[in-house]
């Protein structure tokens, strides 16, 4: 019974939630950046490389059944999808920062009362008291 309850004060820690959270929405993100890669922006090159499918490039050296097929293009479209999740996720996290920088500003300080403190207020108190 013990291992059981050691698994769930684990399993519900908040850092193990969040991680959790953030595998699940990375997931979905990841599913967006590849849509909009394969849908929007490798059309685009395609276009301007005169319509190559990038994941069709291949390399094939040697001749017959036992030739080796290096499929480089299929590296070229992963590489541009990890770039471009790599950009979103640099720009997304440079937003947070930059509001969590907001939040973190110190408050102007307090401008300094006009006319004497209240420790030169007692010295002067206490040298008026000597004198007496």
């Amino acid at each position: 019974m013990g291992f059981i309850k050691e698994f769930k004060e684990f399993a519900m820690k908040g850092n193990v939630m969040d991680m959790a959270v953030g595998v699940i929405i990375g997931g979905a993100f990841g599913k967006i950046v590849s849509s909009m890669v394969d849908d929007v922006l490798m059309p685009l090159v395609g276009m301007l490389t005169g319509n190559v499918d990038f994941t069709e490039l291949a390399f094939q050296i040697g001749e017959g059944e036992g030739a080796a097929v290096l499929k480089y293009g299929n590296f070229i479209q992963n590489t541009v999808d990890f770039i471009i999740v790599a950009f979103c996720i640099f720009l997304m996290l440079k937003g947070i920062n930059k509001l969590n920088r907001k939040k973190e500003e110190p408050a102007p300080a307090p401008e300094a009362p006009k006319g004497p403190t209240q420790e030169e207020l007692l010295a002067e108190i206490r040298d008026l008291l000597k004198q007496k």
